[in-house]
């Protein structure tokens, strides 16, 4: 596709669902003690709601549970100055079914961070939005640096 110069595209509800299934980390944005705070996760898609695992007594962990909260994920060429975000908004859900539980282990979301990580938490998506960043006249999809 060519395009005259820079330009950001609005990204459909399913395409910003797919685009967040490509990467394996994303940043949290929630309220801690009435200030902002950004925490980076991995995670994965379970029928499009974003799902991570949190420690017990995390400071995260107890800062989400039943808050709304924004999550973000994005993907950039550095070099083409092209790319997409994803933001997603949600209200964070605590998972404590050992049924649902036994089939989120069964998906391998394993914990980056050290420690122990035996919290899921959820977040459906309420609110989508996306933008994909087309720069130097060519759109550039495959080829994407994550970030």
């Amino acid at each position: 596709m060519e395009f005259d110069g820079p330009e950001l595209k609005h990204l459909e509800r399913d395409e910003c669902l797919r685009l967040l299934g490509s990467v394996p980390v994303g940043r949290v944005i929630y309220t801690r003690q009435a200030l902002p705070a950004v925490e980076l996760v991995n995670f994965a898609l379970d029928g499009g709601d974003i799902i991570f695992r949190t420690g017990d007594g995390g400071k995260l962990g107890a800062a989400v549970y039943g808050a709304v909260v924004a999550f973000e994920a994005d993907s950039l060429d550095l070099t083409q100055r092209t790319g997409w975000s994803v933001t997603v908004v949600g209200q964070c859900q605590a998972i404590t079914d050992a049924g649902e539980i036994g089939r989120l282990d069964a998906i391998g979301l394993s914990p980056w961070a050290p420690g122990r990580r035996d919290h899921y938490i959820r977040i459906p998506p309420t609110i989508v939005n996306g933008r994909w960043l087309v720069s130097n006249g060519v759109e550039v999809r495959n080829h994407a640096h994550r970030v």
